[in-house]
């Protein structure tokens, strides 16, 4: 018995020993790469258009008191606008990007403004307005931006000059005037490198915004005397824009490879 164990032992450790030198050596195999990542730390700058909608609750007062001589009313109107602007974003954890910016929009968003007391209307023109604020948001590509954002800003309204309903110049006006307030939005950022065409540093970005303007009450003035004409009109500013802008980031670099 003794005999056959010894003799199985030895088949053993000759067949061990064949098959270990017919295995060739361990081939090599590359770590798998990390996912890129894009560096969107820097400055950039931007310019575009977009078109928006207008929205004021409005309601005519008595010059002299102040007492409202009709209910709020909310009135509206449209309008294209032009915009540029700068910035300065931050990425940090990989994916999140932080920054602040500043813009100007110029052009002619229009709301319809009424005294339905003299039975006149006219049209309140949003001719510029400014922006600062922050924005947040997340990478969900490399090339990719989704993010909030939101900040102080300031408009200023043209002249409205008033016309009877038959169309006819109704001899009143209101100035001019600036108004400040907040907005909230948001939008999409994405790299230019599409189609096979290389675009370093180039971006498109696609941006809703919401702007809120405090209330004012305005004297109704007649025409060549700037004499009050009795009534005054009080009302809000709510803007809300779409544009679509060209960027240019000054220190893109592109998708860059993690080291390990």
């Amino acid at each position: 018995m003794k005999k056959i164990l010894l003799a199985l032992t030895a088949v053993a450790a000759m067949t061990g020993s064949a098959s270990a030198a017919d295995l060739g050596a361990r081939p090599y195999v590359k770590a798998p790469m990390a996912a890129p990542v894009a560096n969107w730390t820097g400055f950039y700058i931007f310019g575009g258009a977009g078109g928006g909608l207008s929205n004021a609750d409005q309601h005519v007062r008595d010059t002299l008191t102040g007492t409202p001589l009709t209910i709020d009313q909310r009135q509206g109107g449209s309008g294209w606008f032009g915009t540029v602007g700068l910035g300065y974003d931050w990425q940090f954890s990989g994916t999140w990007v932080a920054g602040v910016f500043a813009d100007g929009q110029f052009g002619s968003i229009r709301a319809t403004i009424q005294d339905p007391i003299f039975g006149i209307t006219g049209s309140q023109k949003l001719e510029d307005s400014w922006a600062a604020g922050v924005r947040l948001g997340w990478l969900v590509a490399p090339n990719v931006l989704s993010y909030v954002n939101g900040g102080y800003s300031g408009a200023h309204f043209g002249q409205t000059n008033f016309q009877t309903l038959a169309g006819a110049p109704a001899g009143a006006h209101l100035n001019s005037y600036n108004r400040n307030g907040w907005f909230i939005g948001g939008g999409v950022e994405n790299n230019l490198n599409i189609f096979g065409i290389q675009s370093p540093g180039w971006f498109m970005k696609t941006e809703y915004r919401s702007a809120f303007y405090n209330a004012k009450t305005q004297d109704e003035l007649i025409d060549g005397t700037n004499l009050p004409t009795g009534n005054s009109i009080r009302a809000n500013s709510w803007n809300q824009t779409i544009s679509t802008s060209l960027v240019y980031r000054f220190n893109w670099t592109g998708p860059v490879v993690a080291k390990y």
